[in-house]
């Protein structure tokens, strides 16, 4: 234990967390639980529904609201086929359905095209109903979870801070608190950081060997996905960012290349922004000479 303490350079000290990041990192991970309890959800759901109404399915878009709305209601094709588009719209609007026309024309024409009934169609439809409504209290519940997550997570001190960051926002910045501990007391050095969020090589080194540095095998993946994802929104947002990316694509850099090399990029630029309680500029500060 000893020789590895004195090889290492990527081990992490042992410290207590204080309120915020502990709930912000229970809040994160439920809501994680939801997000993949949702995803099961709606392919048991589109399952069914190819299995009674394949016409359907295929015109439906089930991650949305406006779809589950109306399964809830409607789910074989003869009940839309007798509801019609004129009523179906009215029935959709009533419940503050967004596109509700649209939706509406595309389901009853999906009923025009199938006039058989498949067997048991009537457990099937049923089936159907308790999925749709099922994935609706699941986005209830994430919409639920999402506002307690921005509460806690604005009422942090580095908030402000990360927030100024194009790409964090209250959500992103919550995932990267909880990762982090709430602070970067354990990364002297955003070298550290990058490292620990799998956006910069590690140190693999063994016996004598040092300076051996690759690819990290182990390494915070909700925080990499944290980095990742917010320099990729970056990448269209902001001036800097983008100016970055075109010219590692000029490179020859692939896409996903490109965007880790921001990435990279931004650890530097959050670490330092965070250790200076300053938040981010598009343009930089200019200097007054001495």
């Amino acid at each position: 234990i000893a020789d590895q303490a004195r090889m290492r350079r990527d081990l992490q000290s042992i410290r207590p967390d204080d309120d915020t990041t502990i709930e912000l990192r229970l809040y994160t991970s439920h809501r994680i639980d939801l997000v993949a309890d949702r995803t099961r959800t709606i392919n048991r759901l589109r399952g069914t529904l190819l299995s009674m109404f394949p016409a359907l399915e295929r015109a439906l878009e089930l991650t949305n609201a406006g779809p589950l709305v109306l399964l809830a209601g409607y789910q074989t094709p003869a009940a839309l086929r007798r509801i019609g588009v004129s009523r179906l719209t009215t029935w959709l609007r009533n419940r503050k359905v967004r596109g509700a026309d649209s939706l509406a024309k595309a389901a009853v024409e999906a009923a025009e095209r199938q006039h058989t009934a498949v067997a048991g169609e009537k457990a099937i439809a049923q089936m159907v109903l308790t999925l749709a409504k099922e994935v609706m209290a699941l986005n209830e519940k994430i919409a639920e979870i999402d506002k307690l997550i921005e509460g806690r997570f604005r009422e942090h001190e580095l908030a402000e801070v990360i927030l100024s960051m194009p790409g964090m926002g209250p959500r992103p910045g919550a995932e990267f608190l909880a990762a982090v501990g709430g602070s970067l007391d354990g990364f002297p050095t955003a070298d550290r950081l990058a490292a620990f969020g799998g956006v910069a090589p590690a140190p693999h080194d063994s016996g004598k060997t040092s300076g051996n540095l690759r690819r990290p095998q182990r390494y915070h993946r909700r925080l990499q996905r944290v980095f990742y994802t917010s320099a990729l929104v970056s990448s269209w947002s902001d001036p800097n960012s983008k100016r970055f990316y075109d010219r590692k694509r000029a490179e020859g850099k692939s896409h996903i290349q490109a965007v880790l090399a921001l990435a990279r990029r931004r650890v530097n630029v959050l670490w330092a922004l965070i250790r200076d309680r300053r938040c981010y500029q598009i343009t930089p500060p200019v200097t007054e000479a001495a």
